[in-house]
């Protein structure tokens, strides 16, 4: 059974989170570009990826602005109001510090946060992740190719070939990416995020991390 999903406010904007896991360890998931918490636990290998972190941890994870089940936005929003949504949802679990995992974009929404707020972040983990988008998508042609997948072809799974390639073939996994992109965001919203995304450019603060931070106590 799935986690019962919450809304915290993040300025004027719902947050949609779910809180699992009874272990010693905080752990937050700053997910991908796109997102729908309810969705994840319809896909069993990524349910069973959940439950595990769930045995050592109290895994907080989110939806961020725009996306799956949090508020639909109308303006234009960068990294600093994401990495908000982040602090919004710890406050919302009552998590003054946690490790952080970051996935895709959320790799570097999870970095900024941990420059920006040391004491909190016990420690970070990075996958498939990128400083500077350019080094993720790093021609025009490969970032046309995306925003024409979403434009016209968007909610049917062809982005699992581009993200979960050892699962491309697998029709009942396309089917739940579909799902996924279907619910995560409309297409004009995945466009809008695809395009604010291309701005990201962290490389000026990565070097600042330090994480565990000195003054973070081990068994906080």
């Amino acid at each position: 059974m799935q986690p019962e999903t919450r809304y915290t406010k993040s300025g004027d904007v719902h947050i949609a989170y779910q809180v699992f896991g009874e272990g010693p360890i905080n752990l937050v998931l700053a997910p991908f570009m796109v997102s729908n918490l309810e969705n994840y636990w319809d896909q069993p290998d990524f349910a069973r990826w959940l439950l595990h972190m769930a045995s050592y941890a109290r895994v907080v994870m989110f939806d961020k602005r725009g996306t799956g089940m949090s508020d639909p936005v109308s303006e234009q929003f960068g990294l600093d109001q994401r990495m908000d949504d982040l602090r919004a949802v710890m406050d919302a679990a009552g998590m003054e510090q946690a490790a952080v995992l970051g996935l895709s974009e959320g790799g570097s929404l999870a970095a900024l946060f941990a420059a920006t707020y040391p004491d909190r972040c016990r420690a970070l983990v990075l996958y498939g992740t990128f400083a500077r988008f350019a080094s993720w998508c790093p021609t025009e042609e490969a970032f046309a190719g995306m925003l024409n997948y979403i434009d016209q072809s968007w909610g049917a799974g062809g982005l699992a070939a581009f993200f979960a390639a050892s699962r491309a073939n697998d029709p009942a996994f396309v089917r739940w990416f579909g799902r996924f992109e279907r619910l995560g965001a409309s297409p004009a919203s995945a466009t809008a995020l695809m395009r604010m995304n291309s701005q990201i450019d962290i490389s000026d603060i990565v070097s600042t991390i330090r994480v565990p931070h000195p003054r973070n106590s081990p068994n906080r």
